[in-house]
């Protein structure tokens, strides 16, 4: 359940629903407070909390999308990078997940590398692909693995050959084990994959039919134990807790498994109950009961403190390692603000332009994708500009996501007023946070603990709220004239 992978192109989504501008609704801020003297895991916030904490982004007018894009183009790329690949098919559609869009033929993955590939090749040396090294590759979707051996091995030379990777590229294949097998493991790493990330949500054999998962317990840890035996990349799985019929026994079950067998990184994630998915409608009859809200965190420091307890790394809020194997590059440089270059239908990207950052999104039904590439024609649908203030909001996500926010880093970045200081504006905010147990303040760091880190996502929502309020009022305010006097930006 890499939601990551496609927050971007779910992120023009709900901004194109919600906001329909670069500024979000001013809010009480007393609103953004957490709540004191509670059980900080049960009921730190009150209501519903974002899949992702994003702020600042407007629409660009459709007449506008073709002459910026083309701008986009031709200028060339510097900032850090990664790259998404999209293969949007499903074998069937599990219960949870909000994201299924066109059900896999056999017949569709030929056809639909090369267009891939042939998107690659075509923009090779274009300015925006042949820019900065790429540091990290994501073959997200929908399910990567469903595609034969052959064509995962041609997809991934394509990108190694038309991409300007880094040497130390992390080249990620998500999938699942249904549909997946040991010969296309080592096609994929003999193509230059180095790291796959498989859904297993649960190791449970009742909770995994109710799932729509195919692969019964047994089956699944044989193959990723010989995954692991191949020795060739890492292997990463992921593991949801708040399932319906899933108690506490069987969560500590399913991250004791997965400690056992030495995967080398666990992901573990709360469920969302996303809206249209089969899980949400199951709750809403009472054919299903998901764990209730206020459990979940109970379930997350479970799962936390078995890592802990077993020496397992955090590498952010909901990612662990055991060695060094494992780097979770993608997920960390796309949420801290990396240019990602989008390649597939509905694949969702950034890019810098002349006049700023923009979130963009491919085409998302793949016929129309295969004939944009068969005419020469981009195949970019939409843009969302990015506020002058994100690299700001960027370095706040980065350090809510590590779980230690350096305050230093947030002053002196352009687009802000000159005498405004981020620490300062973030004061009253983050010492209310330590007094209900989400944080603790050392110098200039803000430290998140275990519930805060359970909260991280909404936490980091409502401090891009709250700086975003903050910017307007001192852009509102008439400015005197900068001090020659630099002690209070220290």
């Amino acid at each position: 359940m890499k939601d990551q992978a496609q927050g971007i192109a779910r992120m023009q989504d709900t901004n194109q629903a919600t906001h329909g501008r670069s500024q979000v609704e001013r809010v009480d801020l007393a609103r953004l407070f957490a709540n004191e003297g509670a059980d900080a895991f049960a009921d730190a916030f009150s209501g519903s909390h974002p899949v992702h904490p994003f702020v600042g982004l407007g629409p660009v007018p459709q007449e506008s999308v073709g002459a910026i894009w083309q701008e986009m183009m031709d200028r060339p790329r510097q900032q850090t990078s990664v790259a998404y690949v999209h293969v949007p098919y499903c074998v069937n559609r599990c219960l949870f997940c909000g994201f299924y869009q066109n059900a896999w033929r056999d017949s569709e993955g030929p056809v639909y590398v090369d267009a891939l590939i042939e998107q690659l090749r075509r923009d090779r040396d274009r300015p925006y692909q042949s820019g900065a090294p790429v540091r990290a590759v994501y073959f997200g979707g929908g399910t990567p693995t469903l595609l034969s051996a052959r064509d995962l091995s041609r997809v991934i030379e394509a990108v190694r050959t038309y991409l300007p990777l880094a040497p130390d590229c992390e080249i990620t294949v998500e999938g699942r084990v249904h549909g997946f097998d040991l010969d296309k493991a080592a096609a994929a790493f003999d193509a230059g994959a180095n790291r796959l990330s498989l859904g297993v949500q649960t190791f449970d054999e009742d909770l995994r039919r109710r799932l729509g998962r195919k692969t019964d317990r047994r089956a699944l840890i044989a193959f990723l134990e010989a995954l692991l035996r191949m020795d060739r990349g890492a292997v990463v799985i992921d593991l949801i807790f708040g399932l319906p019929a899933q108690d506490a026994a069987v969560w500590e079950t399913d991250v004791g498994t997965a400690i056992a067998l030495g995967m080398d990184g666990v992901d573990l994630y709360s469920l969302k109950l996303m809206r249209d998915t089969p899980l949400a409608h199951a709750a809403e009859t009472g054919k299903l009961t998901p764990a209730p809200a206020e459990a979940l965190g109970a379930y997350y420091r479970a799962g936390a403190e078995l890592m802990q307890a077993a020496r397992w790394e955090a590498l952010s809020a909901s990612h662990w390692r055991s060695g060094t194997r494992e780097r979770n590059l993608y997920n960390l440089l796309v949420k801290s603000g990396a240019d990602c270059l989008a390649y597939g239908a509905g694949a969702g990207g950034t890019l810098h332009g002349p006049d700023g950052a923009y979130a963009y999104r491919n085409t998302a039904d793949p016929a129309h994708y295969r004939e944009c590439i068969a005419r020469g024609e981009p195949v970019v649908a939409g843009l969302m500009r990015q506020a002058p203030q994100a690299p700001l909001y960027n370095r706040v996500k980065a350090g809510m996501e590590l779980g230690h926010l350096d305050l230093r880093t947030l002053v002196d970045l352009p687009a802000c007023p000159p005498d405004f200081d981020p620490r300062r504006a973030l004061g009253p905010l983050l010492d209310q946070w330590q007094r209900a147990g989400l944080l603790t303040r050392d110098g200039p760091w803000a430290d998140l603990t275990l519930a805060g880190r359970f909260w991280q996502v909404r936490m980091t929502q409502n401090l891009l709220r709250w700086l975003s309020q903050a910017l307007d009022d001192a852009n509102a305010t008439p400015q005197a004239p900068p001090s020659t006097d630099r002690h209070h930006r220290q």
